[in-house]
């Protein structure tokens, strides 16, 4: 028997969807034929580029600019119609169709027709409701955000398969559309792993933060006693995180007694309120916390989050049934957490047990207080509280984690 094609279709920047790629990295390790298809605005994993096949779709035209916001969606989803449904038709026939949701319009409707007409499987990776992060900005009464619920059910009742990225999830799919979904944790990627000093004073260098290390008589690195503490949050500044939590908290961090050490906050990632965020920012006149917004190459992301004292999560989740992969991603480096609490948090981070728990900046402030009081004598013991359940997530891998639960059904 042949190989199996395999197509992965994520109707957003491939680049940006990790748990898609990791996904096209087990198939390949499985000698599956890949083919992935969505936007490359961001690069892929190395791997990637060489063993899977990259089908590139063409952004839509920005309708919103020039129409009414009604009149621009259906244009756009016309656009996305149209245009994944090319880029699926012209590449090789495949067996399997493993699509992200959301977004959900138009993509499951396209990817369901395209497996109909060549006999393909078609195979839902749930990672949210897409009606639920609509009802963000449109408010749950929409009709657009009724249509999106509607659409969501029919479809997602139409799949061979499903697979889900929280118990939580698979729960909700059962008892209110009757869907059955196998729950397949998110584990970090390989690149995500402890570092050296050496590495972490080569990062720091280069970002120009050089009041971490420094180079000792013999030539070895080492920490200097007196370094600032290092917070890093890596946010995608969409409403679904609130980021003016992490600024209030960051406030009553730097007016806080002078016991506390002075603090660097990295914050990572792109979307649509960064730049609103960045103008508030530059506002602040703090005397201890210092904020930057660097742009990191992909191969430097993990590695600063290797570097870090502390990380936070703002992810408040559109549906409360999702699991944010920063919180993976940081512990795969062994990074303790603070995380913003929602309905199903716990089946990731269970507070003062593998990380810390905060729903208020008060809240959030105490945390960094208390964690960077005594800093830095203190601070290897308060991550070594943490670190027998943080090593016991890390010991299961993406791969092994996906043999077990996804391979079964493809």
């Amino acid at each position: 028997m042949g190989k199996k094609n395999v197509c992965v279709v994520v109707l957003g920047d491939i680049g940006r969807s990790p748990r898609m790629q990791y996904h096209a990295q087990s198939f390949i390790r499985q000698g599956f034929d890949v083919d992935i298809v969505g936007y490359t605005d961001s690069p892929v994993l190395d791997d990637l580029k060489e063993k899977a096949t990259i089908i590139s779709v063409r952004k839509p035209f920005p309708f919103d600019e020039y129409v009414p916001r009604t009149i621009a969606f259906l244009f756009k989803v016309v656009w996305q119609t149209l245009t994944l449904l090319w880029a699926i038709l012209v590449k090789r026939k495949s067996d399997i169709v493993l699509v992200q949701n959301p977004p959900a319009i138009p993509t499951l409707a396209v990817c369901w027709f395209y497996c109909l007409l060549v006999n393909a499987k078609f195979i839902i990776d749930w990672h949210n409701y897409a009606y639920s992060i609509l009802a963000l900005t449109l408010g749950s009464n929409a009709p657009l955000v009724k249509l999106s619920l509607f659409y969501e059910h029919t479809f997602g009742r139409l799949a061979d398969f499903n697979l889900c990225v929280t118990k939580a999830m698979k729960d909700d799919l059962h008892n209110k559309w009757n869907i059955e979904a196998t729950t397949l944790y998110d584990r970090p990627g390989p690149q995500f792993k402890t570092i050296t000093l050496f590495e972490k004073h080569n990062l720091l260098e280069k970002m120009n933060l050089n009041d971490f290390t420094e180079l000792s008589e013999s030539g070895e690195v080492q920490l200097k006693p007196d370094r600032p503490s290092l917070l890093v949050s890596s946010t995608s500044w969409t409403p679904d995180e609130d980021f003016s939590i992490l600024l209030k908290a960051l406030q009553k961090y730097d007016e806080s007694d002078n016991i506390y050490p002075k603090l660097i906050c990295i914050i990572t990632g792109r979307g649509p309120l960064k730049c609103h965020y960045q103008q508030m920012v530059l506002k602040l006149k703090w005397k201890k916390v210092t904020i930057i917004t660097p742009w990191l190459e992909n191969n430097d992301y993990p590695l600063l989050l290797a570097c870090a004292d502390l990380g936070v999560c703002l992810h408040a989740s559109s549906s409360g049934l999702d699991l944010p992969m920063k919180v993976i991603d940081m512990y795969g480096v062994g990074l303790p957490v603070c995380a913003y609490d929602f309905k199903c948090l716990n089946e990731l981070v269970r507070h003062n047990e593998n990380g810390l728990v905060f729903s208020t900046e008060n809240q959030l402030a105490l945390h960094i207080m208390t964690w960077f009081k005594n800093f830095p004598s203190e601070i290897c013991e308060k991550r070594r509280r943490f670190c027998k359940e943080i090593d016991n997530f890390r010991a299961v891998d993406w791969h092994t984690n996906w043999m077990n639960n996804a391979y079964p059904i493809f």
